[in-house]
């Protein structure tokens, strides 16, 4: 995929800033926010049982069960529009995507917390694709080993795509901090492939 390359050591980052033109971005958003059955996760972190503090749902194909803090997550059904964005980012990239997690950020109180996607079910060398819609957020990157190395902070925006690749999940963790000024909520979806019990 012909995305404008990010440089970062010891990451693959490609990302686009308006992937999806916005008169699609804002129908899509509306769709998204219509059709997901959004849900309160509670997650379980230094011997505490939390509310996450934004709205998610797991969905993909039957066998893309994904177990995160603790917690198995059972896969909903493709909804339309996640449906299709899958398809064509599995056109654009050429890998199938089996599940997404789409996250709802209300408004800027709701945020992520420091983490790297590097479950077991996502391989060694997991690409996501993260497409945001609504409200743009503030995206951080931190390398997980060299404090020398830079630190990155992108601005996601309406109808954006950001492709991390490689060993980015490895080498980097990445967070998505609170912001007072943010009053508008933003839909994130983010498309992995699971590697599945039968094909492990």
């Amino acid at each position: 995929m012909a995305l404008p390359a990010i440089d970062l050591p010891d990451a693959d980052l490609r990302f686009d800033a308006q992937a999806i033109a916005q008169a699609r971005a804002d129908a899509l958003f509306d769709a998204l926010r219509g059709e997901i059955d959004w849900q309160v996760q509670h997650l379980h972190l230094f011997g505490r049982t939390i509310e996450s503090p934004r709205r998610t749902c797991w969905i993909g194909d039957a066998d893309a069960v994904y177990t995160y803090s603790r917690t198995r997550f059972e896969p909903q059904p493709w909804t339309p529009a996640t449906a299709i964005l899958r398809d064509e980012l599995a056109a654009c990239t050429g890998v199938r995507f089996n599940s997404v997690l789409a996250n709802l950020y209300r408004d800027g109180h709701d945020a992520m917390g420091w983490h790297s996607d590097d479950e077991p079910e996502l391989g060694p060398e997991p690409l996501i694709a993260s497409l945001s819609f609504g409200a743009s957020r503030r995206f951080r990157l931190r390398h997980r080993h060299d404090r020398d190395a830079p630190s990155l902070t992108l601005d996601l925006g309406h109808g954006s795509l950001l492709l991390m690749a490689g060993a980015t999940q490895r080498n980097y963790r990445h967070a998505l901090p609170r912001s007072t000024r943010v009053t508008g909520a933003r839909i994130n979806l983010t498309f992995r492939r699971i590697v599945t019990a039968t094909e492990r």
